[in-house]
């Protein structure tokens, strides 16, 4: 994903954004101003979220979460990761205030990384903990 953001950065020019690092950086109880850039900050919560919630799509695929509506609800998680947690430590700002081709933007990298993470869970993880008692819920 960071590969991507960096590639499509370069053709649309446009900002890093920093908004995860603010995150993080509140949760450790720090106070980071809007106009700070601490980027060591910014790759520890892109890569440690992105490994949490890669984690999270293994037991998935190991328990028969699969395929394509499982990247599907997974880019879905990961939305909602990033915005809860940026939104909840008041650094973030709701996606509907953005600027649509920012909004278009991070959904794609998103989709992106759950689609790369899906395909490599679903081939490297067998489904050896799905159960087999029946097509309905309850």
């Amino acid at each position: 994903m960071t590969a991507g953001e960096k590639l499509e950065q370069a053709v649309t020019h446009r900002g890093s954004s920093y908004v995860p690092a603010r995150a993080l950086l509140t949760l450790v109880g720090q106070h980071p101003s809007v106009y700070d850039t601490p980027w060591a900050w910014n790759h520890a919560m892109h890569w440690g979220t992105g490994a949490t919630l890669g984690a999270l799509r293994g037991v998935w695929a190991a328990t028969g979460i699969r395929g394509s509506r499982a990247n599907a609800a997974h880019t879905a998680v990961r939305l909602a990761f990033d915005q809860t947690v940026e939104n909840a430590t008041g650094v973030g700002a709701p996606p509907s205030t953005w600027p649509p081709f920012e909004r278009r933007v991070d959904v794609v990298h998103k989709a992106v990384y759950s689609l790369v993470t899906g395909w490599v869970a679903d081939r490297w993880i067998a489904p050896r903990l799905q159960s087999q008692r029946g097509t309905v819920s309850r």
